[in-house]
């Protein structure tokens, strides 16, 4: 489908469908790996201009799919950084949020996922630039991926990766570890 997926999501996505291992940041919601099918579908359906139900629900199945990589007999290295504001907002209700976050909470377990919290209220943040994703292929290259309001870009020079892994380096220690992060999610779900 041309209008779902432009040219550089559709090569970026199949670099993640075999990558190695994957660094993703992200602001406003919980990183698209990381989703239920309910949030997804939630998410997808506050696009403006409104698409309608059954591009959403096209949308909803290709994102679930795109998890299949989690289940892979031997699954990349994943790290996520998600900022706190993520996990605050209710997207799709109250029902929504509640399972999304038991969800996050049963991903933050599995050997291969490391999930940190950017809390609110920090002094040093280096992702104010916005949402990213680092990617490590077969071939052991390094891309980045961005979106923006407007459209999508896959980043292969060397230079502009190497600032963005940088920028992931920073925010890794400026995020809470994996076990204060999996205490705040249970702390998030002990609220709701």
């Amino acid at each position: 489908e041309v209008d779902m997926v432009p040219a550089w999501a559709e090569e970026y996505m199949a670099r993640e469908a075999e990558a190695l291992a994957l660094s993703w940041y992200d602001t406003l919601t919980v990183p698209g790996l990381l989703q239920t099918e309910a949030y997804a579908r939630a998410v997808l359906g506050c696009r403006v201009p409104f698409v309608g139900e059954e591009k959403i629900e096209r949308q909803t199945a290709h994102r679930i799919q795109r998890q299949r990589i989690l289940t892979r007999p031997v699954p990349p290295t994943l790290s996520f950084i998600v900022w706190e504001a993520a996990l605050r907002d209710r997207i799709g209700g109250v029902e929504v949020y509640r399972e999304q976050l038991r969800h996050l909470r049963a991903c933050a377990d599995q050997p291969t996922v490391s999930l940190q919290v950017l809390p609110l209220g920090v002094t040093a943040h280096a992702g104010l630039n916005g949402p990213f994703t680092l990617l490590e292929t077969p071939e052991f290259q390094h891309l980045a991926y961005s979106e923006t309001q407007r459209g999508s870009f896959l980043v292969r020079d060397p230079n502009e990766v190497s600032i963005l892994s940088q920028k992931y380096a920073m925010l890794r220690s400026q995020a809470l570890n994996v076990t204060e992060t999996k205490d705040l999610l249970d702390r998030l779900l002990g609220e709701t």
